[in-house]
């Protein structure tokens, strides 16, 4: 079942952070995700199974000029051991349904070009690319 997370959540939600990003250290992570919590955009889903949490996503919600009022998903992940087992699937359609509900007109995301599996899991549920993220880093 889908739920809200909030930052009392965040101890359930780092392996799955971690996951997404497994350079990165747990306490960056930890921080990181502490700091989402306080943007008034920013929202955060989960889906648990038996009790457990085994898949989260992010999401902002925005007002863009070519698409309107959407929500953009980022670090989308769900647990070793649950992928390939609709979870996502379930997640992303409830998603939807909450965004059609509250009067989005799009969903948007990100995805890893070298994530294939990601890819043909956004093309079944109907994605389609339609440009390129850039990123420059800066002080680092």
């Amino acid at each position: 079942m889908i739920i809200t997370l909030s930052a009392q959540d965040i101890p359930r939600m780092l392996p799955l952070a971690g996951i997404l990003n497994p350079r990165t250290e747990i306490l960056t992570l930890e921080a990181r995700l502490h700091e989402l919590f306080t943007y008034q955009n920013y929202r955060c889903f989960g889906w648990v199974e038996d009790e457990k949490l085994v898949a989260m996503c992010g999401a902002w919600t925005m007002t863009k000029l070519y698409s309107g009022k959407q929500l953009e998903v980022d670090n989308f992940a769900v647990a070793d051991g649950w992928q390939s087992k609709g979870i996502g699937a379930k997640l992303m359609q409830e998603l939807e349904a909450q965004c059609e509900a509250e009067g989005f007109n799009s969903i948007e995301l990100n995805a890893y070009i070298k994530n294939a599996a990601g890819h043909k899991f956004y093309f079944r549920l109907g994605y389609s690319i339609v440009g390129f993220h850039f990123i420059k880093k800066l002080n680092q």
